[in-house]
């Protein structure tokens, strides 16, 4: 049986550190990249002199000031990281075609196959971190193992610069080892309900039988009962095609104010439209999405009777669709605006309807 070769690439602080780089003044700061101090937004990354005051991404801004208060806010530079994250690809695709990216900052390769022939994935992730060091000055963690799972635990386990290998005969002793917490793919919550079935490590958690983790976790029990044992199937798959494009905006204050989500809509519809038109896609469905004060999220949809990629339609269907929600009654935090329902690529080969000579 063929053992894969998958590695796993996170880039260190991705954000900060770009900022860092670019600044040599905000070099061993606490940096912290989503919005100033008093905004409505969160953090997208801190550095790590500004994690060990508690910070970490998702963290509103304005929790982050009161556990950093000297730290040094700033605002997302988008069109730098994402000229360094295709830097960054472009580096992995001289190794294989099998790259498949989760964000901006981090991504699988399956080396199995390999452009450059090298036998060992360890020597790859290895030349991969000197080369995404020497040419843009960022470091990466690396995690090496037979499948997706354990390569995404390891590039973990050792940041910043960290290179973990966990191999088949190794495998078994870590996943026994590895607190419930850590398990890819299991949050607070469902942490918190293995441990009050006195689950608190793998080794705990192997002992569940397939039946009863399906009872109490439902179809994630069959995912738990594999991964407990090392076993993901899971292909490294490139790119996927886009399922939607849109584009929200966090509010500094909250409003009721119609005309002012009016305004929005139409800043948003147009961003939608230039995204769209770069990448040449044409969608058929809006979807408008609010989040009230009270952080209460909704949605609304409609399907256009055509193709589009006109800010003009956009806005006419996601300003149709307001009338069907709260706002001007109940105060809005955060308003967004997507198109979903492209067509599928050319060479698709999904389902086709056939016909027949009745």
């Amino acid at each position: 049986m063929l053992v894969r070769k998958i590695i796993h690439v996170d880039m260190d602080a991705f954000y900060a550190s770009i900022e860092q780089r670019d600044n040599p003044k905000l070099r061993g700061e606490p940096v912290i990249v989503g919005g100033l101090p008093g905004s409505r937004g969160v953090v997208c990354t801190a550095s790590y002199e500004a994690r060990k005051f508690g910070v970490h991404s998702a963290m509103p801004i304005n929790m982050a000031t009161k556990l950093c208060p000297h730290g040094i806010f700033l605002p997302v530079r988008m069109e730098a990281y994402c000229a360094e994250s295709e830097h960054i690809r472009n580096v992995f695709l001289d190794y294989t075609d099998l790259v498949e990216p989760l964000s901006l900052d981090e991504a699988y390769l399956d080396v199995t196959h390999n452009k450059k022939k090298i036998p060992s994935a360890t020597w790859i992730a290895k030349e991969i971190q000197k080369r995404i060091f020497s040419e843009t000055r960022l470091t990466a963690s690396a995690g090496v193992s037979f499948n997706m799972f354990l390569a995404k635990i390891a590039s973990g386990l050792h940041k910043p610069s960290g290179l973990t290998v966990i191999t088949p005969k190794e495998a078994d002793a870590f996943i026994d080892s590895l607190p419930i917490d850590d398990f890819w793919g299991i949050g607070k919550v469902t942490a918190e309900k293995f441990r009050g079935l006195g689950i608190e490590k793998g080794s705990d958690l192997k002992k569940m039988s397939l039946p009863d983790l399906v009872l109490a976790f439902g179809k994630s029990g069959i995912y738990y009962y594999n991964i407990v044992r090392g076993i993901d199937d899971r292909m490294v798959t490139p790119d996927q095609p886009r399922k939607s494009m849109g584009r929200e905006v966090t509010l500094e204050r909250d409003t009721d104010s119609i005309s002012e989500i009016h305004e929005l809509l139409r800043e948003l519809s147009a961003e939608v439209e230039k995204m769209l038109r770069e990448e040449k896609l044409l969608g058929k469905t809006v979807t408008l999405k609010l989040k009230y004060d009270d952080f209460t999220q909704i949605t609304r949809q409609q399907s256009a009777g055509e193709n589009i990629d006109s800010s003009k339609i956009i806005y006419e269907i996601a300003s149709g669709l307001l009338k069907k929600t709260e706002a001007g009654v109940r105060k809005a935090r955060l308003v967004g605006v997507s198109v979903s329902g492209f067509p599928p690529p050319p060479d698709d080969k999904g389902p086709v309807q056939l016909t027949f000579p009745f």
